[in-house]
């Protein structure tokens, strides 16, 4: 018998309510003072472990994903790097919560950690990485862990005013490499394996 294929309530992004917040400023202001910094910290706590969430809506009946856009091109999932030592659930309800929650706590979303979806290898200190440890590196310089986050049927984010929050289908990620880089792009493969349920309120 076959298992049946897991199940991924979406609901329309009409049913979400976004505002905004202060800015957050990223750490780095370009890729070399990222890589840099991660070389730094390497050298204090080792393999730098991150998370980072797939938050799923729906329009026109198709799954699309939450990212944040940061200045004009670059898009990404939120999440980050963990504490040493810190648990990975946790960790991800602490980076979404600084990144995409109000200030108020009583208007934090519940988040509801799901699946781990894909594991990302960075062998070196540079920009590349791939969804596998290549067979001669000892010591990758970092792990990056995918989560699915099922949302609830009605939540309210706040962005961080420097960012935007773009809900982008999976069709648009699709084999989408040059925009998305490898990453994002392969996000569509996946969730292959879920059944996405579309619910209308």
């Amino acid at each position: 018998m076959v298992n049946p294929a897991p199940v991924v309530n979406t609901y329309p992004l009409s049913s979400y309510t976004f505002g905004t917040k202060e800015p957050k400023m990223e750490k780095d202001t370009s890729v070399a003072d990222r890589l840099a910094r991660m070389k730094l910290n390497y050298m204090k706590e080792g393999m730098r472990t991150s998370v980072e969430a797939i938050l799923l809506v729906q329009e026109h009946n198709h799954p699309h994903i939450l990212l944040l856009q940061i200045g004009n091109t670059f898009c990404k999932l939120p999440g980050g790097r963990l504490k040493p030592g810190e648990n990975e659930i946790e960790g991800l309800k602490r980076k979404l919560s600084s990144k995409l929650a109000a200030t108020t706590p009583s208007l934090h979303p519940e988040w509801q950690i799901g699946e781990c979806v894909g594991l990302w290898w960075r062998p070196n200190f540079e920009t590349i990485m791939y969804p596998y440890c290549p067979p001669h590196i000892t010591k990758p310089k970092e792990c990056k862990k995918l989560y699915i986050v099922h949302l609830s049927e009605r939540e309210y984010f706040a962005v961080p005013k420097n960012f935007k929050l773009l809900a982008v289908p999976l069709f648009e990620l699709y084999d989408n490499v040059q925009r998305y880089g490898p990453v994002l792009s392969s996000i569509p493969q996946q969730l292959s394996r879920f059944q996405f349920k579309m619910i209308t309120p």
